[in-house]
């Protein structure tokens, strides 16, 4: 049987401010801010952010929610890390750079005869940087990341679980995922020929309490694994409702990809996303991404609204692919006060 999935397409997280989010991903993890848009569901504007590599390819694309209303719970039922793939032989770079950034890490450890460094997001997120010797994809580099040492897009996520039967069964009987190795607590999961950005880890934590399961700062949201097309998405939706997975949802216009969601049974959310045309480049041009404020067209009438919610950020010159952006474009700078709580239940 043919699966849909083909591997990961992107990562979802709560953080916490927006500022900070933006500057360790665009300074210590090194990768590329391509969109600056906001979370389409709720009753008040957060940011969603977008992080990706030089070609911003599915697989590659870590996108957040600053989001200091609620503090998540970190527990099982969640994904713990999120894991990129640098070159073979570079993680004695990382570990100087993530001293220079003061950036808690491990140092450098194995797993499945692969080393590995986990280090810490400012709001608690744990992401690491793995060597992988056959990803040829191209990295996004900064002044102090060259394209040789940086960060190439996902290998994969670490799921947390307390049992790992049932979720290893949604994998595979409904992802088309096979069972690679068990080293230790960790079990691998792959798709395809596996490798980079077709790997899923599941930790087995049988004695780790749950942890929350809505938005929340310091809380990774969901994993979206990639799909070609809305008729892939279709077909999936099939296969989960023919195999009794009926939480799935209906398909949902995301605005640059479009996508389902499905809770796996240990408990980690599910998307299955297929870029939409044009993909991150259909509302700004390529060379440009990342730099203004970008709302879909059923809310731009409640821009001033929107903005007048969010925090101010200031997008680093060094992220841009090109020159300061043409006279008369809209800037990144936006001078407004975040609504906490306390503000909004007076409005």
């Amino acid at each position: 049987m043919n699966y849909p999935a083909t591997g990961l397409h992107h990562v979802t997280a709560c953080a916490g401010g927006a500022q900070e989010d933006i500057d360790f991903f665009t300074q210590v993890v090194g990768q590329r801010l391509i969109k600056q848009t906001i979370l389409f569901d709720g009753r008040y504007a957060h940011y969603h952010l977008y992080y990706a590599n030089a070609k911003a390819e599915p697989g590659s694309v870590m996108t957040t929610f600053p989001y200091k209303r609620v503090m998540g719970r970190k527990g099982s039922g969640q994904i713990s890390a999120t894991t990129y793939t640098v070159a073979k032989g570079s993680l004695p770079f990382w570990v100087e750079h993530l001293n220079r950034h003061q950036v808690k890490h491990t140092g450098i450890q194995e797993r499945f005869g692969q080393k590995f460094i986990r280090f810490s997001h400012p709001a608690g997120l744990d992401f690491e940087v793995l060597e992988d010797g056959e990803d040829r994809r191209t990295g996004w580099n900064t002044p102090e990341i060259a394209t040789s040492e940086s960060v190439k897009g996902f290998h994969g996520v670490v799921l947390s679980v307390r049992e790992t039967g049932e979720t290893k069964r949604f994998f595979v009987d409904a992802l088309g995922f096979h069972e690679s190795g068990i080293d230790g607590n960790y079990h691998r999961l792959e798709t395809g020929k596996g490798g980079a950005a077709r790997t899923i880890t599941l930790l087995h934590e049988p004695e780790r309490p749950s942890g929350s399961w809505t938005f929340g700062e310091g809380t990774v949201h969901h994993v979206a694994l990639n799909v070609a097309d809305d008729e892939a998405l279709a077909e999936q939706k099939g296969i989960y409702d023919e195999l009794g997975y009926t939480d799935c949802s209906e398909i949902k216009d995301r605005m640059y990809f479009h996508s389902i969601y499905c809770r796996c049974p240990g408990g980690i959310l599910v998307e299955c996303a297929a870029t939409a045309a044009g993909g991150f480049a259909r509302d700004e041009p390529f060379d440009h991404l990342g730099r203004q404020l970008l709302l879909p067209p059923w809310f731009e009438e409640r821009r001033d609204e929107i903005v007048a919610m969010l925090e101010p950020i200031r997008v680093p010159e060094t992220n841009m692919p090109a020159p300061a952006a043409a006279p008369g474009a809209q800037p990144s700078h936006r001078h407004a006060d975040f609504v906490h709580t306390d503000q909004a239940a007076g409005r």
